[in-house]
């Protein structure tokens, strides 16, 4: 796991795969070098074009510039991207509070709200956990 900030510099921790780690080892080898401003130090992680820290809006931006490229003809958003990533965990089984926490939401409501549950993984619950199912 990797420790992050959210919105209002909430700290949570979310998984950091293998695939995660060597893009990130081959980020730090080849391009951030190529990329650091000839002298300066900079403590930030990722940086843009011109060497500077990588702003959420640029980050943002990328993301959007790449849906484009592979969305063939279909409106897709960062933000579809995450419910997506939070129907996928609860329809793979994934208890409400654990999305809370990888979503980084303060309340479960949030989370109830910005998710939905097919009507088959309610089926499956129920056959699987009711007594008199």
């Amino acid at each position: 796991t990797v420790r992050v900030f959210g919105k209002g510099r909430r700290e949570r921790y979310v998984p950091f795969g293998k695939k995660a780690e060597e893009a990130l080892h081959d980020y730090l080898q080849e391009a951030r070098p190529k990329l650091l401003k000839e002298g300066v130090e900079s403590t930030a992680l990722f940086l843009n074009n011109r060497g500077n820290q990588l702003s959420d809006r640029s980050i943002r931006k990328i993301v959007e510039k790449k849906i484009q490229q592979t969305a063939v003809q279909k409106k897709i958003s960062p933000h579809a991207i995450r419910h997506s990533f939070a129907t996928h965990l609860l329809n793979g089984g994934a208890d409400l509070r654990t999305v809370q926490e990888l979503l980084g939401h303060q309340s479960l409501k949030t989370t109830q709200i910005y998710t939905h549950v097919s009507k088959e993984r309610l089926y499956t619950v129920y056959k699987h956990t009711h007594p008199r199912a």
